[in-house]
């Protein structure tokens, strides 16, 4: 490198970004993700040891999927070499590839291959990819914000091991901002700057465990405020308040995060939490999730986790799905808060779904069922004469309109499906079906 590359990289690195400035040059300097790189752990023994195999990063923004990338870099004896998705294709995949074959043929040196938001190469660009990965020409690390298992080929995935990053906790935020604040040489250090300790917990609450977002929000805070009368640079919480605003819910309507806030969702109702099901209702709806997918599963809910406790939920949930459909959002927010509180708060039942779940199950055994004599319609020509609806009893005809008689198949006879709790108004269907049969005692 000349005298002027040299400089021209020690330019630009010192008006980076603070994120970029700070990025942890080594594994003791990241903060988190303890449990994937913490003393001891698998992926930290290969990166130290050099024995690094194919790996992707998956998680949020902000947690260190490209510093793990770049600390490998700093440890391996590979070449290493990266490319973003975003602006790679298929050439730029094979003149890689051309460039590994003749540095291991010459040199007899593999190549670590970074390839930042791999989810956003197709599925041609990833399955160019992939030979090389199995021949073991390369090793690749792909770093993702959406989940790998929706995203990357499952063949990719077969020749990969998985490591999920965690939102950094508030703990490790303040450790990075503090260490920002304190180095002279990267951070902001050779500022005079005294935060309070209310704007330092409000940048990292509104972080949301991002650890560039928070460094941003940081840089910004310090640069714009101007010297007090005695030269330090005070941030208070007004001034983190403007630094850092409204945070972007972490949530993808094809991915992982639709699919675990509506089980959270759904699962809240089920635990009749009414105040846990409204939370996830606003998370969905603030992300702008099709409200009528959130009514469909409100019909479904209605059914399969209350039923007969509170035959009620399940009309209500259909007029909630009618009214989305009438006046739509973003009214429609009170309709669903009506009906997520009132499935939310109504007794409980699965007693009619996992019913039908046995029958259906009984149904599918494959045994030949045939229908019972008596239970066959003798209204059609020539049904008389087949003897069919001999023997049928008419319950009408019956003290309490009920009569004991056998309405399953011979093979089935006896079997219980339906088995009604004693939850809300199901507790009177149980009463009643008890009853009704001690009169034929």
């Amino acid at each position: 490198m000349d005298l002027f590359s040299y400089q021209a990289r020690e330019s630009q690195q010192k008006m980076a970004p603070l994120a970029a400035r700070m990025r942890p040059q080594s594994l003791d300097e990241l903060f988190g993700q303890e449990e994937i790189v913490g003393k001891g752990k698998l992926l930290r023994r290969a990166i130290e040891s050099d024995q690094l195999s194919s790996i992707i990063l998956y998680g949020p923004p902000g947690t260190g999927k490209t510093t793990i990338a770049q600390i490998v870099a700093g440890h391996t004896q590979s070449y290493f070499r990266t490319l973003n998705a975003v602006t790679a294709g298929v050439v730029d995949i094979r003149q890689v590839v051309e460039e590994a074959k003749n540095r291991q043929t010459m040199y007899n040196q593999r190549t670590v291959l970074f390839i930042d938001e791999i989810h956003r190469f197709n599925k041609a660009q990833q399955d160019a990819l992939l030979p090389h990965v199995e021949s073991g020409l390369m090793i690749l690390i792909g770093a993702t914000t959406e989940n790998p298992f929706f995203e990357v080929n499952a063949a990719l995935l077969s020749r990969s091991q998985v490591f999920s990053l965690s939102p950094l906790t508030e703990t490790d935020l303040k450790r990075v901002a503090e260490r920002a604040l304190a180095d002279r040489e990267r951070g902001l250090g050779h500022f005079p700057v005294k935060i309070d300790e209310a704007a330092l917990d409000h940048l990292v609450r509104y972080a949301d465990g991002d650890a560039r977002r928070l460094l941003n929000a940081l840089e910004l805070a310090v640069l714009s405020t101007d010297p007090g009368e005695d030269g330090m640079i005070r941030i208070t919480l007004e001034t983190a308040v403007e630094s850092i605003q409204r945070r972007a819910v972490r949530y993808d309507k094809s991915g992982d995060q639709h699919y675990d806030t509506i089980s959270a969702f759904i699962k809240s109702i089920r635990g009749s939490d009414p105040h846990a099901a409204l939370f996830w209702l606003a998370r969905m709806i603030d992300a702008g999730e099709d409200p009528r997918f959130i009514a469909r599963r409100l019909v479904i809910s209605a059914s399969e986790d209350i039923g007969n406790a509170d035959p009620q939920a399940l009309q209500v949930a259909v007029a909630a799905f009618q009214a989305i459909e009438l006046i739509g959002m973003p009214e429609g927010r009170i309709v669903l808060a009506q009906a997520v509180t009132y499935l939310a708060s109504a007794p409980k039942s699965n007693a009619s779904y996992m019913g039908i779940n046995e029958a259906l199950s009984a149904i599918r055994s494959g045994q030949s069922i045939e229908i019972p004599v008596h239970l066959r319609d003798a209204h059609y020509k020539g049904a008389e004469q087949l003897g069919h609806g001999k023997g049928y009893l008419y319950p009408h005809n019956f003290p309490g309109n009920f009569v004991e008689q056998e309405y399953l198949p011979q093979e089935l006879s006896g079997t219980i499906f339906y088995r009604p709790t004693a939850n809300g108004y199901e507790k009177r269907i149980r009463e009643h079906l008890l009853a009704i049969r001690k009169l034929t005692d």
